[in-house]
């Protein structure tokens, strides 16, 4: 019963790991750049995604990708990677819902009505800036 169980999991294993329909798109444009520490490329595939990306190496880079979805919506991304982390733009990114009226109601009570740790906590930090 275990030799089975041994042979059948990575037998199993590798079925699941395998590529579904349309994952064997073919690259029909890719072009690439590089002087110094920046780089650049740009590729298209004949599925319609398409995706580029130009930067300073260990600086900053900004890109973009694009793909038609299952469902056949396109869906595009842009995105700028820096120093103050990454940063992502796309109608399909999810976003919060609003906050209800109850909590800003109770976040603008607690800023109006600081504690007195708040308080001496807001001296301190008026003499360190």
């Amino acid at each position: 019963m275990y030799k089975l169980l041994l042979i059948a999991a990575p037998l199993l294993a590798c079925v699941l790991a395998a590529p579904g329909p349309g994952s064997d798109a073919q690259i029909v444009q890719f072009n690439s750049a590089a002087e110094g520490a920046g780089f650049g490329y740009q590729v298209a595939l004949d599925d319609g995604t398409q995706y580029s990306q130009e930067g300073q190496g260990g600086e900053y880079a900004r890109g973009s990708y694009s793909y038609v979805s299952p469902e056949g919506v396109n869906v595009e991304l842009t995105y700028v990677a820096d120093a103050f982390g990454f940063h992502p733009q796309s109608d399909a990114l999810p976003t919060p819902p609003p906050i209800p009226e109850a909590i800003q109601r109770a976040l603008r009570y607690i800023q109006e009505h600081p504690t007195p740790e708040e308080l001496e906590d807001r001296e301190v930090r008026k003499t360190q800036l």
